[in-house]
């Protein structure tokens, strides 16, 4: 397994993660669920799950992507590429010409 994708130091995938979190906490209140709601709607069995991903302690498993964008009202492939931007930022880069793309003749 491919322990460290973006090459990046951990205080960096933490804040990523981190900032990722705000950014789903803020998908779901805009939808005026609770995070048990939430845990419910994405078959979790427990709501701490939903705190843990959104507190940059854990990430959304990729076969829960498509519960996660449903229960949150975006298209799935927009729920992807956005949630791309903190889990695998080099790759997201590359993919959609952001900054996080490294330079090519380096």
């Amino acid at each position: 397994m491919y322990g460290n994708q973006q090459r990046l130091a951990t205080e960096e995938v933490q804040d990523l993660r981190r900032e990722g979190g705000r950014w789903l906490r803020d998908l779901r209140e805009a939808r005026g669920l609770s995070q048990r709601q939430m845990a419910i709607l994405i078959g979790a069995e427990y709501y701490t799950l939903v705190s843990q991903i959104e507190t940059g302690r854990g990430r959304v498993p990729p076969d829960r992507y498509l519960s996660w964008a449903s229960a949150l009202g975006v298209d799935p492939s927009v729920f992807v590429r956005d949630l791309m931007r903190f889990y695998d930022p080099i790759t997201h880069g590359i993919l959609f010409k952001t900054d996080a793309a490294p330079d090519a003749a380096k």
